[in-house]
């Protein structure tokens, strides 16, 4: 009877452990795939589980309860993971909360519910966020204008936007690819949808459009741009009372005095700029840094992260969340931003030390957050019209795309995150 009495307790202590046990997720050198991690985090969130973001701790690494289940999928998708006992997790919550160490811990509680901006038809593979969404197992849905305009942002946490043109210049591609069947249907598809949505011209529709996504973030949404959907969101809000369109995309001309109209208390981001107006110039203003301003070499270019308090200034902390501190550049239609133009509030969080060249940085408006992160695909460094998707299994320790899905998690956290 003695022994049947040990063997039970030894079982129940067993179990006991278990129970106790925490997984820690890695975000070092020490992870096999840092990109399918975020997946894994998102995963976890929906069971619901909560998962504690670790700031500035092996950089930046994500700790949950253990669970046979969740170990099960961590082998599934190839992450690498480490089973903690609950005294050794807590020492490192302990560590981590300590005066003297620029760390913190962010619970995440909730999988954002994620929106990306989209015209129908559009390939995920021309889109770095969509690409690693999906190499992520991140679920989204899509919108485009007439989901926007009718409220539909008031669905989702998280909304993204890539290489959209805001200004109804169509991208500014009319120069070379006017005559292209893509560039055609680009032009058919938006002209079709201002119609039905009862406008004249599509640079009307598209500013009604980045008014309403100015509304879904003063009432606490949380938008993320990359490459052309940057610098033109900003500018189409400055520019809505002002035509700035040439003859060829909306069948009259500019306005030849809209510069000296823009209005920059409109805009979130970008002031004192200057917009070009010829559409045989393949930039939409002087915000964008140009390739032909500076030697952009694949060998020597580097923008580095900034390093924040993670308890004192914890949403710069999360966004900036990477194994690496110094992250390689990547060009796009907007490549990065002249910092004489960003707005005294704005926070830059990453930028090419010894120059004004900004790529990435965040702004609050009202309840929510936005930010920006210059170019097109951080693993393709030049990428042109119609060339191969980026295949992110040869890329899943990249530190650029990293910084993409820190944004992507950041609403899981953002009650925290306000509070603080």
């Amino acid at each position: 009877m003695k022994r049947i009495i040990i063997i039970l307790a030894i079982l129940i202590s067993s179990i006991n452990g278990a129970y106790s046990e925490k997984i820690l997720i890695p975000m070092d050198l020490a992870q096999s795939d840092h990109l399918k991690a975020y997946g894994i985090v998102y995963w976890t969130l929906k069971l619901p589980q909560n998962v504690d973001w670790l700031l500035n701790y092996r950089g930046g690494s994500f700790l949950t309860e253990y669970r046979e289940e969740i170990i099960a999928e961590l082998r599934i998708r190839g992450v690498s993971f480490e089973v903690l006992s609950d005294g050794d997790a807590d020492g490192i919550l302990t560590m981590i909360k300590g005066e003297n160490v620029n760390m913190d811990d962010v619970l995440l509680e909730k999988a954002p519910k994620i929106a990306v901006y989209v015209a129908p038809g559009n390939k995920p593979w021309d889109d770095a966020v969509r690409l690693v969404l999906e190499y992520a197992e991140i679920p989204y849905d899509m919108v485009w204008d007439e989901e926007v305009l009718r409220g539909d942002l008031k669905k989702y946490d998280w909304l993204h936007l890539h290489h959209e043109d805001f200004t109804g210049q169509y991208g500014k591609f009319w120069a070379n690819y006017q005559n292209q069947p893509w560039y055609i249907q680009q032009v058919t598809l938006n002209e079709n949808m201002a119609g039905k949505l009862g406008f004249a011209k599509v640079s009307e529709m598209k500013k009604a459009v980045v008014l309403k996504m100015k509304e879904f973030i003063a009432n606490g949404g949380y938008m993320f741009g990359m490459c052309s959907a940057t610098d033109t969101w900003d500018i189409a809000l400055s520019a809505l009372n002002v035509d700035i369109c040439p003859e060829m995309f909306d069948g009259d001309p500019a306005d030849p005095q809209a510069n000296s109209k823009l209005d920059f208390s409109q805009s979130l981001v970008f002031e004192n700029f200057h917009l070009i107006l010829d559409p045989y110039i393949y930039e939409y203003s002087d915000i964008d840094v140009n390739p032909s301003e500076i030697n952009l070499n694949p060998e020597s270019d580097y923008f580095t992260l900034f390093d924040f308090s993670a308890k004192f200034d914890p949403l710069p902390t999360i966004l900036t969340q990477d194994h690496a501190n110094i992250i390689h550049g990547f060009m796009g239609q907007t490549t990065a931003f002249h910092q004489r133009f960003i707005k005294k509030n704005v926070i830059i969080l990453g930028q090419k030390e010894g120059t004004d060249e900004v790529k990435y940085l965040m702004t609050n408006f009202g309840k929510g957050f936005l930010s920006w992160y210059g170019g097109h695909d951080p693993e393709d460094y030049q990428h042109f019209v119609g060339d191969p998707p980026t295949d992110l299994a040869l890329y899943k320790n990249s530190p650029g795309y990293r910084l993409i899905l820190n944004n992507v998690l950041f609403p899981a956290a953002k009650k925290k995150v306000l509070k603080t």
